[in-house]
């Protein structure tokens, strides 16, 4: 083999000529470079074609049958119905007003995550054994930081007393930390 332009001598599969530089044409890795359009234009058909029948074949499959809605019409006399339990919110302890004192705070969350969030946070801690849990709203607080929804977990007169209890809520929250809150 040997190089067009300057006619050196080119070992096989060699790419380059290192007489002048020039890249040696040959076999790409992937394949000859397509030399009929045509041939090239028919693969592109055909890879089209598979892709279209392929898409209508997933959704001919996942397609739900067009059903008739069942429209149940209710007859006779009422039905009774249990008194709905009380919400988890309404079981959560509240913070005794204009009161300061200490708590164990197991978790602060941002507002922007919703009341829920911490209301279920509550919850958590209340099924691991955990008394007195409540949520405080940190902005109607001078010793918290504002923004946040406190899960808390009992009201103590000093840090001692909640300090005695930080091993509970640490149980249930590995972060829990006792923290003083004053209006």
């Amino acid at each position: 083999m040997s190089c067009p332009r300057c006619g050196g001598a080119v070992a096989a599969g060699q790419e380059y000529c290192l007489e002048c530089g020039r890249r040696i044409p040959g076999r790409a890795r992937l394949g000859p470079p397509p030399q009929d359009p045509r041939r090239l234009a028919l693969r592109l058909a055909v890879a089209a074609a598979l892709a279209i029948g392929g898409a209508a074949g997933a959704v001919a499959l996942t397609r739900d049958g067009a059903r008739p809605a069942t429209i149940a019409t209710a007859t006779g006399g009422s039905v009774t119905v249990a008194a709905p339990a009380p919400s988890a919110a309404s079981r959560l302890a509240s913070w005794p007003r204009d009161t300061a004192g200490w708590t164990n705070v197991l978790v602060s969350i941002p507002k922007v995550a919703g009341r829920d969030a911490a209301v279920a946070r509550a919850e958590q801690a209340r099924r691991r054994g955990v008394a007195g849990v409540g949520i405080l709203d940190s902005s109607r607080y001078a010793s918290l930081h504002p923004g946040y929804w406190v899960v808390f977990a009992g009201v103590y007169a000093s840090e001692p007393e909640a300090a005695s209890r930080l091993r509970i809520a640490k149980a249930a929250q590995r972060t829990a930390r006792t923290q003083r809150v004053s209006p």
